[in-house]
């Protein structure tokens, strides 16, 4: 029997039992449907967030103090333990262009006119340079010394009347009152600047730490120190020397910080571009585990169709026995069956890519993220659909084919 034969029994055999069909394949669309949506979800989510980081941070190195085996995120569990000097003597290290602390603030509120809200998080001592000037939509960067402040639409939003250039804001800081800034520049999106404060939308002010963090600092100790410290490199290819330097120098008897480290305590360094990779490495990992889970309806639509195909031996069992009593050879009833189960899979698939396609748009647009289609998952899905017909309807096809013709003209 030739494939063109087989395909044309295949397809009327389908056609004649469309509802049957219909819930096959409907196992199968779901579960290449759901693998779709969540890779999309998936792929579209890691694009969202490093699409964040401006490629430009490559060149970028974080520095801070942890306790030894912890582990974590970007700064997480630093110790203050850099001082003004640190960031004045890594500045003069060679390879390094650029030196600035990054250190949160406490802060109860902020205040526009007013206008008063709540804000917990947000308010960052830095330098200069932490701001990219091709980020501020409108207005400057803050000159370290002043006493200004560069915000995002997030914070500008919060008020009744929004807050731009040349309007003054009041933080509220725990045991200091309020101190004034003046609004040089307001930041064209209000995603985080870097690693150290994640990249959610949330509202921001970034001041100078002279003289924000280091008044209010030494108002507690005589030795104000910073959280962090970011080093940064005229290129991205001198990164790695540049890093060496900073390490050398911080872990040497000449730092204020090697006085911290050693013990329980321990340095981290991390480039720009290993804090993306380990972000990607994470998405890829939940990515993966959800993909797993969609991959389990897709197992279930396998095992429906070869339980369907199973049924339609049963039912035409006097079918197969006309078949062979007529001249047809094992070969040509396995390869008929078999084709019904494949096509059973590819129209599974072509309709779970569909609707993953739609699914996956609609997960993105409701989480807000920039759709991306990884387009060679749908060439794979289809290739799926294909393994899974094949797989699924092998034993069915080749339990027809070794059915007694005798025995089938028997069978009522």
């Amino acid at each position: 029997m030739r494939l063109r034969e087989s395909l044309r029994l295949s397809w009327r055999s389908i056609r004649g039992h469309k509802l049957r069909s219909t819930l096959t394949t409907l196992g199968v669309v779901i579960g290449i449907a759901a693998v779709i949506t969540f890779v999309t979800l998936g792929v579209s989510l890691e694009a969202g967030i490093l699409g964040d980081v401006d490629t430009g941070q490559t060149n970028r190195i974080y520095v801070w103090g942890s306790p030894a085996g912890e582990g974590g995120g970007p700064g997480e569990d630093a110790e203050l333990i850099f001082t003004q000097r640190d960031v004045t003597e890594l500045r003069n290290q060679s390879d390094v262009a650029a030196a600035y602390p990054w250190t949160p603030l406490p802060s109860e509120s902020l205040t526009h006119g007013n206008d008063t809200v709540p804000i917990r998080e947000g308010v960052i001592a830095t330098g200069t340079e932490y701001v990219e000037a091709d980020r501020v939509a409108d207005g400057r960067r803050f000159e370290e010394g002043e006493r200004e402040a560069v915000i995002n639409p997030a914070a500008a939003n919060r008020f009744e009347e929004n807050v731009s250039v040349g309007d003054t804001v009041a933080v509220a800081v725990p045991g200091a009152g309020e101190v004034n800034a003046t609004v040089v520049g307001v930041l064209e999106t209000s995603e985080g600047q870097g690693p150290f404060e994640g990249f959610g939308e949330d509202p921001r002010i970034y001041l100078p730490a002279d003289p924000y963090y280091l008044d209010l600092a030494s108002e507690a100790t005589d030795d104000p120190r910073y959280l962090s410290v970011v080093v940064e490199a005229d290129d991205p290819r001198d990164v790695d020397a540049a890093r060496d330097s900073a390490r050398a120098y911080l872990e040497s008897d000449a730092s204020d910080a090697g006085d911290y480290l050693g013990g329980d305590l321990e340095l981290t360094i991390q480039t720009g571009g290993e804090l993306l990779e380990q972000i990607q490495d994470i998405l890829d990992q939940v990515t993966a585990f959800v993909t797993g889970i969609a991959v389990i309806s897709l197992v279930v639509g396998a095992i429906g169709i070869a339980n369907i195909m199973l049924v339609s031996v049963t039912e035409r069992t006097r079918e197969i026995g006309v078949m062979k009593a007529v001249g047809a050879q094992n070969r040509d009833v396995l390869t008929l069956f078999l084709t019904e189960a494949v096509i059973l899979g590819v129209i599974g698939a072509v309709g779970g890519v569909a609707l993953g396609a739609v699914g996956g748009w609609a997960a993105a647009e409701y989480a807000d993220l920039p759709l991306t289609y990884p387009l060679e998952w749908f060439a794979i899905a289809v290739g799926v659909g294909i393994l899974v017909g094949v797989v699924s309807g092998l034993y069915p096809a080749w339990r027809a084919a070794r059915t007694d013709p005798i025995d089938a003209l028997r069978y009522e």
